[in-house]
């Protein structure tokens, strides 16, 4: 499969209208995903009502997909799922945040040139040229 500008590439595109489509969905917080182990915050997502119960029940990451309307259970398909650990709350309610430890240490779908899971957040800013530098090749 052909590499992904959006997830390979060094520009920088980000999604400026993700919150307006959040917004129509409605009913989910943000929930940002915290590795226990090594302090990575690995990924922001949302949650519903239903996501945070079902999480609960299963001891797994589960979130609501703003993009399909539907429960996700993060890494049902790449294999790259989490044992959800702990949910925090903020002061204010209205975002989440769970810790998790990777069951086959793992984190994202894509994968560095040697095949290996990274974490979500490989690329960094360049502040002179404004290009992304991926720091898991």
């Amino acid at each position: 499969m052909a590499a992904s500008p959006l997830e390979e590439g060094a520009a920088l595109t980000l999604d400026w209208t993700k919150l307006e489509q959040v917004a129509a969905v409605g009913g989910v917080v943000p929930c940002a995903v915290q590795d226990v182990d090594t302090g990575e915050v690995i990924l922001v997502a949302y949650v519903n009502q239903q996501a945070l119960q079902v999480a609960v029940e299963t001891r797994s990451a589960v979130f609501w997909s703003t993009s399909r309307n539907e429960l996700w259970e993060k890494g049902k398909t790449s294999g790259e799922t989490f044992d959800l650990l702990e949910v925090r709350v903020n002061c204010e309610q209205n975002s989440l945040l769970y810790r998790v430890r990777p069951r086959r240490g793992g984190i994202c779908h894509t994968k560095n040139a040697a095949g290996a899971a990274r974490n979500c957040y490989y690329r960094r800013l360049d502040f002179t040229t404004g290009a992304l530098e991926n720091l898991d090749p």
